[in-house]
């Protein structure tokens, strides 16, 4: 056989393996909005731990203060810990950060936890060169696949 035909070969078996098939699914409806808090003035630099199920107030529209955090609750079926991670897409109206660079974008990838029953995407308003008015757009990946989204905007 020759080299070509060893690297089709190859290629096929890595492709239909398991592993390489394995896909999580979004199980439900996608809860999104600002989650709850009962603080009110933050500090820079100030964040309050919250429970898992913090109450989420369904809306698009985020208050641009300190302490402001937003984003999406949702569920996902399949999860194992070797499948490939989610990546979350931040897209921004344009972040200043301290050393003068725009930031239109922040990318997180996050490993699968298989025992977690919910997943959360959030940006929270910890420092103030994060407010920044406009519509930010956040969006869940495994590989190239979107698995959810969700359009906000900070007033």
């Amino acid at each position: 056989m020759s080299f070509t035909r060893w690297a089709l070969v190859a290629m096929v078996l890595s492709v239909s393996s398991p592993a390489a098939l394995a896909q999580v699914e979004v199980v439900g409806a996608v809860e999104y909005g600002v989650f709850e808090t009962v603080k009110e003035d933050f500090e820079p630099g100030e964040r309050v731990l919250t429970r898992r199920d913090q109450p989420i107030r369904q809306t698009t529209e985020v208050p641009a203060r300190l302490g402001s955090k937003f984003g999406l609750r949702y569920r996902l079926a399949g999860k194992h810990k070797a499948d490939t991670p989610l990546t979350l897409l931040y897209l921004t109206p344009g972040v200043v950060t301290p050393d003068g660079k725009r930031h239109d974008k922040f990318e997180v990838v996050q490993a699968l936890v298989s025992g977690a029953e919910t997943d959360v995407m959030a940006f929270e308003f910890t420092e103030p060169h994060e407010i920044v008015a406009g519509r930010w757009h956040l969006m869940v990946f495994q590989g190239d696949r979107k698995l959810a989204e969700q359009a906000f905007h900070v007033r």
